[in-house]
């Protein structure tokens, strides 16, 4: 192979590994909750709202792959599919860095979920921090990304879960005391 070869190929996997690490898939599925809050559809919107979208493309596909895997039982809308219910995800931080010895990982999102109307069913925050020393042999960024995301992922998961559990509770609006209950979820936020 001519040097001109090698060169080219190592530019190109350079290029290609641009952008955070990409971390290892994770899901929970529950076979009790195939799919939240009682709905057999859902659209799936996820935005990269972070300053350095550095890496957005794996980024919102990682984090699209865990929700979808973690609720099998759902069918996922074309985007805006009329009379859908919504969940939205918007990513405010997804990166580690080396920092005095450690790798310091954050992985924060703002998750809600609107009816098929635009109404608010529910609304939190996933926000995890990973430190992992420094060792040697091992890609420590990817280790402590993927930690904080996999711990993000299932406090979203656990989240849009709960609204299943609840929501069966709620009289349906329109019904004799529908309109005075709060959701579980606004009464008692996560």
């Amino acid at each position: 192979m001519s040097r001109f070869a090698i060169v080219t190929v190592l530019l190109l996997i350079g290029a290609a590994s641009c952008g955070p690490p990409s971390v290892r898939p994770v899901s929970y599925a529950d076979p009790e909750i195939p799919c939240p809050g009682g709905h057999l559809v859902w659209d799936l919107s996820i935005v990269d709202q972070r300053a350095s979208r550095e890496g957005g493309d794996k980024t919102i596909s990682a984090v699209r792959d865990g929700i979808q895997k973690s609720f099998p039982g759902c069918r996922w809308a074309a985007p805006g599919e009329s009379g859908t219910p919504t969940i939205a995800i918007e990513i405010h931080r997804f990166a580690s860095i080396f920092d005095g010895g450690s790798w310091e990982a954050a992985v924060e999102w703002t998750v809600s979920a609107r009816d098929a109307g635009g109404r608010r069913v529910t609304e939190f925050e996933a926000n995890e921090e990973v430190s992992r020393p420094n060792y040697r042999g091992t890609d420590n960024e990817k280790e402590s990304l993927s930690e904080a995301f996999r711990r993000a992922l299932e406090r979203t998961v656990k989240g849009l879960a709960g609204m299943s559990r609840f929501g069966a509770l709620r009289p349906r609006e329109g019904t004799p005391g529908g309109e005075a209950t709060l959701p579980f979820f606004e009464a008692h936020p996560i």
